[in-house]
């Protein structure tokens, strides 16, 4: 499984997990965890996702989920999970 962890942080607003699930639904990522909490008027959510579906390359979701943060105001990051699992062996 090819998995990919996805951070999106910002100033709270309504519609932020709905536009960015779409986003991934649209492109057949499956979201197998996930994690929101709001403290003091700012947003922060972080999923596990499962990108073995996907017809993109990586760059190219990633640069899209930029974008996606841009438009509506927030920061959206995704990151390979094998990052996470090399940064733990050091």
């Amino acid at each position: 499984m090819k998995k990919s962890i996805i951070t999106v942080v910002g100033k709270d607003t309504v519609g932020i997990i709905a536009r960015v699930c779409a986003y991934l639904a649209d492109n057949n990522i499956n979201i197998l965890d996930i994690s929101q909490t709001i403290v003091q008027g700012y947003f922060n959510m972080m999923m596990i996702v499962d990108m073995n579906n996907v017809s993109k390359e990586f760059g190219t979701i990633a640069q899209e989920l930029d974008a996606l943060g841009e438009n509506i105001g927030v920061i959206i990051k995704c990151q390979r999970e094998e990052i996470f699992d090399q940064m733990h062996r050091i």
